[in-house]
């Protein structure tokens, strides 16, 4: 030690090291080293951290518990400490059984009358910290092996849109580079057309914390427009209310084409199969308008009354023949405000003909307050007529169709189809929706799938319900509220 201090002091420094320990340290892991590195003190939080007891330690020098690797480093931070500095560093110790810990030591000057005699060691056990450090690294490795080499496109963004990662795979799907969009609004590369499914897509993943999965159109680099469909997260960042939404993006134009394909042959399909109905449906008016025309030509008169039923009889042929001519045409969905009540409205009556054919009479109850959707609405009527055609087949002896129309969680709303049929078995019940699967004679099994794909594109969902006493198809479906 110093020449300079004095004796009795000399034999007092444990005793004032202690206090100090004592005082100062009392929470935390704390060890006493005099200038030649020897231990005078440890408290029982060091004790418990490096397995060893003050009697054990006591005399000794600390760098015989100091890992080698470490020991250059703890001398050099020690002689540090000497000459008055503070030191705060990582290193490790060897504990009495062996093992190696991780510690962060802050090293503080000891003064006695105004000399420095000694240096204090504030330890924390950081094995645990490290270990969690190591396997964070190691993470972070993998998150970027697999976003840098994945063959979708990966990307963060906050809840405004603005871009903060975008993986390499950009390139490939949209000509641009990484360094390209981050920093810019997601929404700027969207189509115009589909930028409010779009946000309220985002809106419900953030405010639910559910997945949500959408189709969109994204600008290329070169101008034209890539059909894309995104998987999309919202995560809360670590130590801060700051949402982020990832989103996994996958190339489907060519998925795209071939359902447009599978949907214009549907349409053809339905239409065909609904062409008895129409017909019959049709051929009604057609009667009254040429009994009608035979009276006025018979009686020479002019009857304003034959002019206004004939005029109704004419206005419901173009009704029947418009409703025909929608599920008919082809066309790229179109998703405009619409009335679900007039929606449904109109599908009982191009099919309630087809359904007094079979002695089924259909009851519609609309129970919710809500009527206003964001939809294609000619694609939403033909998922409702496949759905009750359905529903018809399945009830060979007759009976009620029931629509019902509830009020769901906040921002959907539930359509009920029930039927009174044979039900759908069990084995059968989990293929529903599969390409060519199908239970009729000459179906195709398309029908279901389509539907499926329809509703899905409106962010919404199908459930089915069946057993022998009939089947339940419930469709739920975002509002526009």
């Amino acid at each position: 030690m110093n020449s300079s201090i004095e004796y009795d002091e000399k034999l007092n420094l444990e005793n004032r090291i202690v206090k100090d320990m004592n005082g100062k340290f009392e929470l935390d892991a704390v060890y006493a080293i005099d200038l030649e590195g020897n231990i005078v003190q440890i408290n029982p939080s060091c004790e418990a951290i490096i397995g060893y007891t003050v009697e054990q330690l006591s005399g000794n020098s600390l760098w015989s518990i100091v890992e080698p690797k470490s020991l250059e480093k703890v001398v050099s931070y020690y002689n540090e400490a000497r000459v008055g500095k503070y030191q705060n560093f990582d290193c490790q110790f060897i504990h009495k059984n062996g093992s190696h810990i991780d510690l962060n030591i802050i090293n503080l000057p000891i003064l006695l009358v105004g000399e420095i005699v000694g240096v204090y060691g504030v330890v924390k056990d950081i094995t645990e910290i490290k270990q969690k450090r190591h396997q964070i690294r190691e993470r972070e490795v993998l998150y970027h092996l697999l976003t840098d080499h994945s063959l979708d496109m990966i990307t963060k963004s906050n809840i405004d849109g603005e871009l903060r990662y975008v993986s390499p795979y950009c390139f490939d799907l949209l000509g641009y580079t990484p360094e390209d969009l981050i920093g810019k609004s997601s929404y700027d590369f969207i189509h115009i057309d589909d930028i409010d499914r779009v946000l309220g897509s985002r809106s419900l993943v953030i405010d639910t914390h559910r997945n949500g999965r959408i189709s969109y159109r994204m600008k290329h680099k070169a101008g034209y427009y890539v059909w894309v469909e995104a998987l999309c997260k919202s995560i809360v960042k670590e130590n801060s209310d700051e949402i982020r939404i990832i989103s996994v993006i996958r190339d489907i134009s060519d998925r795209k084409k071939t359902e447009e394909i599978l949907l214009h042959s549907e349409k053809l399909a339905v239409a065909g199969q609904l062409a008895a109905g129409i017909v019959h449906e049709v051929r009604n008016p057609l009667t009254a308008i040429k009994g009608f025309l035979q009276l006025m030509d018979a009686n020479k008169e002019y009857q304003h009354s034959y002019f206004q039923i004939i005029q109704s009889e004419i206005d419901r042929i173009e009704l029947i023949l418009s409703e025909l001519l929608v599920l008919s045409k082809p066309k790229d969905m179109e998703f405009n405000k619409a009335d679900l009540l007039e929606i449904l409205l109109q599908v009982k009556a191009l099919i309630d003909t087809h359904a007094t054919m079979n002695n089924i009479e259909i009851e519609l109850s609309y129970l919710s307050t809500i009527q206003t959707l964001i939809c294609d609405e000619n694609q939403l009527k033909q998922v409702f007529i496949n759905f009750l055609k359905n529903a018809i087949e399945a009830m060979p002896n007759g009976g009620k169709i029931n629509i019902n129309v509830l009020s769901e969680e906040r921002n959907t709303i539930k359509i009920q189809m029930i039927d009174q049929g044979c039900g759908i078995p069990k084995e059968h019940l989990e293929r529903v929706g599969q390409p060519f699967f199908t239970t009729k004679e000459n179906g195709t099994g398309l029908g279901f799938m389509i539907s499926m794909k329809i509703i899905e594109n409106h962010q919404g969902n199908i459930h089915i319900i069946s057993n022998e006493n009939g089947t339940t198809i419930e469709v739920t479906l975002p509002t526009s509220h």
